[in-house]
């Protein structure tokens, strides 16, 4: 049975500033997953430019999926885009060509202008997940696929709005939400550390 989604995300940036900062949302803080990009062709059709890139990418097994792929899984994903400057929308078509069997992945994002605002991109993202093992095997897989594809789609949204951050708002990088959440987490880890250690020494004293 083939699972679809359906997100939308707003980016407070203009359609030509998304457009130009697609091609370096890699890396940023939420791309940890993404190891390689490489262009395979890029040609124009007409005001179009079409390209196609060959992505690898990285998740964490759960335990369950362990004996269909080992742990830890290199992916390879091509990713095809194109780029229409009169219609101002920028289309991306991307789909796994390895493990394809245990779980497949096809997804599509438009990037417009926004309706409430021309200043803002919009974009529409979705998304057909399917797997082709046992029926038993392949119910779990795609609805674990479906949960996985809800958190990266956030994920990804994110990064891609401190990618755009940037690179059109340098001067106040720093506040932004990714950043806060990354001094959040620096701030507990070392208070956990420092408590931790506290710990170790009165019990140290009072042995």
């Amino acid at each position: 049975m083939v699972k679809f989604l359906f997100t939308c995300s707003v980016f407070k940036y203009s359609w030509e500033q998304v457009a130009t900062g697609l091609w370096q949302r890699y890396p940023n803080p939420n791309s940890k997953h993404v190891l390689t990009e490489d262009v395979i062709s890029r040609h124009t059709d007409g005001n179009k430019l079409i390209s196609r890139r060959v992505l690898t990418k990285t998740n964490k097994i759960p335990k369950w999926g362990e004996r269909f792929v080992g742990g830890d899984s290199h992916v390879l994903i091509i990713e095809e885009s194109v780029v229409d400057p009169d219609q101002k929308t920028l289309t991306t078509y991307t789909r796994n060509i390895g493990l394809q069997k245990i779980m497949s992945v096809d997804e599509k994002c438009v990037y417009r202008t926004s309706p409430d605002n021309s200043s803002w991109t919009v974009c529409e993202r979705s998304a057909f997940i399917s797997s082709s093992l046992p029926f038993g095997f392949s119910k779990p897989i795609e609805v674990f696929g479906v949960k996985r594809f809800r958190a990266n789609a956030e994920k990804a949204a994110q990064g891609f709005d401190y990618v755009l951050h940037s690179l059109f708002k340098p001067d106040s990088v720093k506040d932004h939400p990714l950043v806060a959440s990354s001094k959040i987490k620096d701030t507990a880890r070392r208070a956990a550390e420092m408590a931790k250690s506290k710990t170790a020494m009165l019990q140290r004293a009072s042995s």
